[in-house]
């Protein structure tokens, strides 16, 4: 026999029973966006390669060293999403959803592609749901979307250890004069040569430079929250103001910068402190100028993305365990000839009612039958054998306390349901 297909590296598949956390986990990072109105958006797993180039920015690793490029039999050259909001505005501005209201809110989910050197928590396929609100550039916005993120989080998913990080990167007037101070400071280090060129780039994503020799070195470095010019400073006053009032517990982060060019003001990161270099879960901030980079007009934006893997390894190192989003209320045994008849439409109608059931196959035994009933992890198993034909009944077992009865057949679905 050949050997098996596994999956590609950096990948993994989402199979029962991991599948019932995965699929919690994404209701859950969903529940608020869409309890606050905002509408669904999908776009396509693959877009023009320059989108992502001019969207995302030349100086991240994301787009010199991680996307998943090529050409197709056209000869254009796309790219696998890395991340979501270049694809999602240009979604809002093709089909021109700026034009029926402002501010257009949505929210998404799907797989992003980054060819990543793969370890736990870091995947070259991984999976978000993120929101993006476009068109207002009030500070309330970006309390409310800070608070989506970290409610799904504390709140719904119970997570405890969980830090919000928030920063400010000011705008585009004084973020220029504070980049040559940072500039001027880096320059009496003495740093390797990737991190020389890293300067030219963006002299910002230095401050997120992980390696502690690094770190030691830029300890007196200029920090942009000292520098913001006054629009920038009320800005971010007001945001830590209402997240206040919204009673958000969260941290300020003078270093935080995150590794998407596109960031103006509010910046904040989600991070667990169970998950070791991986640690951040998810993040995001305001964008204000990336809708005119990818060709529309002036508006202003702010969003997250947060990981479901990554949450994931949060609850399952946290040790929580989630309700089930469709728990099986009963398991069907039809035992014997004729049998079989009678449990199918009986499914049909649970089903139809809206209950979550299954049903033994293949003319089992009992005994094999009550086995995959206790696997299943029904609350009741519902056994129709030759006696319960002859009689118009069937037996109802509480798989949970062992109890059982005999109910006429017709009202099966009245008591399993109630």
């Amino acid at each position: 026999m050949s050997d098996l297909f596994k999956a590609p590296k950096g990948t993994y598949d989402v199979v029962p029973p991991f599948s019932q956390l995965w699929l919690a986990v994404k209701d859950a990072l969903s529940t608020p966006p869409r309890l606050a109105g905002y509408g669904y958006i999908e776009t396509p797993l693959f877009e023009d390669t320059a989108l992502f180039v001019r969207g995302v920015g030349e100086s991240t690793d994301v787009v010199s060293k991680e996307m998943y490029t090529f050409n197709d039999r056209g000869d254009r050259s796309l790219t696998l999403r890395p991340e979501g909001t270049a694809g999602v505005l240009r979604a809002i501005l093709e089909n021109r959803l700026d034009r029926a209201g402002l501010p257009v809110k949505v929210w998404y989910t799907g797989a992003n592609f980054r060819y990543e050197q793969p370890q736990s928590g870091r995947y070259r396929q991984h999976t978000q749901v993120g929101v993006e609100a476009i068109g207002s550039s009030d500070p309330a916005l970006d309390a409310e979307i800070i608070w989506m993120a970290i409610h799904s989080q504390r709140t719904i998913l119970g997570l405890k250890n969980i830090r919000l990080l928030v920063n400010s990167l000011g705008c585009h007037q004084c973020r220029p004069a504070y980049r040559e101070l940072l500039t001027a400071f880096l320059g009496t280090l003495e740093l390797d040569e990737a991190t020389q060129e890293r300067i030219l780039l963006n002299p910002l994503r230095v401050l997120d430079d992980k390696r502690e020799h690094v770190r030691a070195l830029l300890e007196d470095a200029p920090l942009m929250p000292d520098h913001l010019c006054a629009e920038c400073c009320e800005h971010h006053n007001l945001v830590l103001h209402f997240l206040d009032l919204l009673g958000v517990e969260y941290e300020l982060a003078p270093r935080l910068v995150r590794g998407l060019d596109y960031y103006v003001r509010t910046t904040f990161e989600l991070i667990h402190t169970g998950l070791g270099a991986q640690s951040a879960i998810g993040g995001g901030g305001r964008y204000d100028g990336l809708v005119e980079t990818l060709g529309g007009p002036a508006l202003a934006g702010v969003g997250f993305g947060l990981g479901v893997d990554r949450t994931c390894l949060a609850i399952q190192a946290e040790g929580i365990t989630l309700p089930a989003s469709n728990p099986l209320l009963a398991f069907l045994i039809p035992i014997g000839e004729g049998a079989l008849e009678i449990c199918l439409p009986l499914i049909g109608a649970l089903r139809i009612n809206g209950a979550c059931v299954d049903m033994a196959f293949d003319s089992r035994s009992l005994k094999a039958s009550m086995k995959s009933a206790d696997r299943s992890g029904a609350k009741f198993a519902v056994i129709v054998g030759e006696d319960e034909i002859k009689n118009h009944t069937a037996v109802i077992k509480n798989l949970l306390s062992g109890e059982q009865t005999s109910v006429p057949l017709d009202l099966v679905e009245e008591m399993l349901t109630k």
